[in-house]
This record gives structure tokens, C-alpha cells and sequence, in this order.
């Protein structure tokens, strides 16, 4: 059986990581790569492990790799602090060590939980993201934010998903999308990317029609109506920052 190592890099998160840590505690070890955090998340990390790491910040998939790199195993999975995984899919994935991995990266669905309420609609549901790889073979790319593991054509399929606890509410919804779209802006003006007043006028309202009415993001209500809306500002924002910053 191949051995697991999991990777998760931190910030400020005492809140969340405990149920995270909890949840994967039967991996063969967990690697914690932390960032300057002044509340108790370092503390309570070194409760579950003593593979505690405190660095400066590099950038989302910088920090990934970085992590993956203080493993000791080859298999890795990478598991965010509001993510958690589920009994049945822990089961799964050690299935997948167990009888030998047929593939070098492995996609999760992943449920995501708005202030506790799970979004089913809208391209929030089910949301695969790659997980878990072997890093001789795969690797995050290193963008400021919006990172993913490559390569992924011959990616395997998990069933179980990943549990999300991403956003307590509106107003944090709000504030790390304004901070994520900053960040995508000052990346692609450094790349000297300039946007057309297409990007500004027509993408904001053909995401709002794609996750809303595509996607049936009007079967979740209003939050379904929030989210749509939010995400064709959060388009809107990261061009006009382009723009402006």
C-alpha cells in the first residue's frame, strides 16, 4: 500500500482547522505550512502533528509546492483548513493506495457549504477539483491565486466528495473576492495583460447567464441570485483593476 502524506497550508485558521486535522488523521503524516498566523492555528496543528512549518508567503500554489516538498511520501494529498473529508472517503482513498493508483493525479467532487447551507447549483456543485497526485509526477502551478495541479489529462475519478465550509456569509463572500480579484489583477498587469472593453461590458453578464440560468443557479433562491450576481461583479472587478491598479 502506498503511503500518504497530507499537505495543508495556513493562515489564520483556528476556526476551521481542527475539523480538518481531525478528519485526516489517518494518513501516514500531515505537513502543515503556515503563514505568520497569530491566533491559535500553529497551536493547534502541533495537536495533530509535528510537521509544522512557518514560512513567509510565496502565493497560493507556491505555497502548495512548498509544502509537497517537506513530504516524505510520494502520494500526496493537498486539503484546504475549511475542507474536510468524509469517513467514506477516506475509505476511498485508501483503496486507491491499497490496490495500486492507476492514474498520477485523482479528482474529488467537492460539496460547498455557504453559512452552513450546501449550494447545489450554479457550478457550485460538483465543483471537481484534483487532490490527490503523486508529485514526481505532478505539480501545483504557481499563479497568485486560482492555482491547479498539472498535468491533469489522465486524471482518475473519486465518488466521495470533499466537504467545503468556504464562505460564513455574505460579507466574507465580499471581502475574499475583492482580495482574490487584487491579486489576479497585479498578476496579469506584471504579465502586461491590458483588458478590452469587452472584458468589462460583455464577460460580467455572460458569467451572470451562465451560472445562473445555465448552470440552474435560480434552483438554490436567493442565495442562488447572490452568488450569480457576485461572481459576474467579482468578473467585473478583477478587469477593472486590471485597468486601474
Amino acid at each position: 500500500m502506498e503511503k500518504l502524506s497530507v499537505t495543508i497550508i495556513t493562515r489564520n485558521e483556528e476556526k476551521n482547522i481542527a475539523r480538518c486535522l481531525e478528519s485526516i488523521k489517518w494518513a501516514d503524516e500531515i505537513v502543515v505550512l503556515d503563514t505568520n498566523s497569530t491566533d491559535r492555528t500553529v497551536e493547534i496543528c502541533r495537536k495533530f502533528t509535528d510537521r509544522v512549518f512557518c514560512v513567509d508567503w510565496h502565493g497560493y500554489g507556491k505555497q502548495k509546492n512548498l509544502c509537497a516538498d517537506r513530504t516524505s511520501h510520494n502520494w500526496v494529498l493537498n486539503i484546504d483548513s475549511d475542507e474536510e473529508i468524509s469517513p467514506e472517503g477516506a475509505e476511498e482513498i485508501k483503496a486507491v493506495l491499497r490496490n495500486g493508483p492507476k492514474h498520477p493525479v485523482y479528482q474529488f467532487p467537492r460539496k460547498n457549504f455557504f453559512a452552513q447551507r450546501w449550494v447545489r447549483h450554479g457550478g457550485w456543485y460538483p465543483d471537481r477539483i484534483s487532490r490527490l497526485y503523486d508529485k514526481t509526477q505532478v505539480s501545483f502551478t504557481e499563479p497568485q491565486v486560482h492555482e491547479k495541479l498539472v498535468p491533469d489529462e489522465n486524471a482518475g475519478s473519486l465518488q466521495n466528495p470533499i466537504r467545503h465550509y468556504s464562505f460564513s456569509g455574505m460579507e466574507d463572500y465580499i471581502e475574499r473576492q475583492n482580495r482574490y480579484s487584487t491579486l489576479y489583477a497585479r498578476e496579469k498587469m506584471s504579465q502586461g495583460f491590458r483588458p478590452g472593453w469587452s472584458h468589462l461590458a460583455l464577460r460580467p453578464p455572460v458569467v451572470f447567464f451562465k451560472n445562473y440560468i445555465i448552470r440552474q443557479g435560480f434552483r438554490d433562491g436567493f442565495l442562488g441570485l447572490f452568488l450569480a450576481m457576485a461572481f459576474a461583479f467579482y468578473t467585473f472587478l478583477k478587469y477593472a483593476k486590471t485597468k486601474s491598479i
